[in-house]
């Protein structure tokens, strides 16, 4: 199919939903489809086969995006939705594949071209605006239910990237054909596996401790990063030599970390990596004893718990939500949202083999029996399908 997918992101940046976006497109690529993708002037253009980059102009005052709202990105957006406009004038499209608040005019879009919608939801917008202290503003928050609302009830169908985003569009639009999607793939499956001198690499990043706790990821406050350092302090005194290895994070937030620890007389016991290549990041998992997500906010499933269910690594994390609509005790140490609950979490795994051994075994099971990659390709060759049928019976009723 000739596909307009509309990515209101910096892409490439190595981050959720560009991360999201990013193997989206590496599949359709590979099950033969034609893309046409609008995205934002920052970011890595990545090389697949039938994709064309559609960037919009660069803005010279901004050359970064945070995580979440902002107002930036209303600016960014008027500018994605002219690129829109223009590609639909020139081109025929079989469906228009939005991403995000890309979805809030995407199907508008659709309409007046005469073409299916198909909404890639990653989260709940309206529930973003509060998730990232973004307003407090009612009216807002209104109009931005509005929004989805009728971006949802004027698609095709849906993509939702887990439990609690399908189960919400199951309750509040039963009648709308969604495909629940978890973004299981590895970067691996695009970036491939970089050879890398180990001895070199760990002397680089100071990791030859004896337990390596590995945290990756953004450094945003509902990661619940604040909550791992503290904990960590119970976990030092128990465990003499002992890493805590943090990657990701923009430069002004490893500062602001890095001066926390460095508060709290824990620098021997911390290492800041900055953000790297996705590529590098399965040799830190390999590297690692302990895998962690202190995650403390939001609903949606992290990216990364899938690749650790695959690890052979044990994971820590908070009995949020957010991590227990994948996990359970079964594959991984579930903690209450508290210091002291996460350090206990962490001494018990490093203390005890038969625990670890366990939970290693189950998670591997449950990756491979629930979220394949194979899975992954399937479900977006069956929605895609399920276009092509719609597109076809709708051309027999003209």
């Amino acid at each position: 199919m000739n596909i307009l997918m509309i990515a209101p992101q910096p892409f490439f940046t190595p981050r959720g939903t560009p991360l999201s976006v990013l193997h989206r497109i590496n599949t359709l690529s590979k099950l033969g489809h034609h893309i046409d993708l609008v995205t934002y002037h920052i970011g890595k253009t990545i090389p697949f086969e039938n994709v064309n980059y559609y960037r919009i102009p660069k803005i010279p005052f901004i050359k970064k995006i945070s995580v979440g709202p902002s107002k930036r990105k209303i600016i960014i957006d008027y500018f994605v939705f002219v690129k829109s406009i223009k590609l639909l004038v020139k081109n025929k499209y079989d469906v228009v594949h939005t991403h995000e608040e890309a979805g809030f005019f995407g199907y508008w879009l659709a309409k007046i071209f005469n073409t299916m919608h198909l909404y890639d939801m990653h989260s709940s917008l309206p529930q973003q605006l509060t998730n990232f202290k973004f307003t407090k503003l009612k009216i807002l928050i209104k109009l931005f239910e509005g929004l989805e609302k009728r971006t949802i009830e004027n698609s095709a169908a849906l993509i939702t990237i887990c439990p609690e985003l399908y189960n919400y569009v199951e309750q509040n639009y039963p009648e709308i054909k969604q495909w629940l999607i978890e973004n299981v793939a590895d970067n691996s499956t695009v970036f491939g596996e970089p050879e890398i001198d180990e001895k070199e690499f760990k002397n680089k990043y100071r990791l030859n401790s004896n337990t390596i706790i590995l945290y990756a990821g953004t450094f945003e406050p509902y990661q619940g990063l604040d909550l791992l350092i503290e904990a960590s302090k119970d976990v030092v005194k128990n465990k003499k030599d002992v890493t805590f290895l943090m990657v990701g994070g923009n430069p002004d937030q490893v500062a602001h970390y890095r001066s926390l620890v460095e508060n709290n007389n824990l620098s021997d016991n911390f290492v800041f990596s900055g953000q790297v290549a996705p590529e590098l990041v399965p040799r830190f998992v390999e590297l690692a004893d302990v895998l962690v997500t202190p995650r403390i906010e939001g609903n949606n499933t992290p990216l990364k718990i899938y690749s650790y269910l695959r690890s052979g690594k044990p994971i820590v994390a908070t009995n949020h939500m957010t991590h227990t609509q994948v996990l359970d005790e079964s594959v991984a140490v579930l903690t209450e949202c508290d210091a002291l609950s996460f350090s206990k979490g962490l001494i018990n795994i490093l203390n005890d083999n038969k625990l670890k051994q366990s939970i290693v075994a189950n998670a591997k099971n449950l990756a491979k029996e629930k979220y394949s990659y194979q899975a992954y390709v399937k479900k977006t060759q069956d929605i895609y399908e399920y276009l092509e049928q719609v597109k076809i019976s709708t051309g027999e009723k003209q």
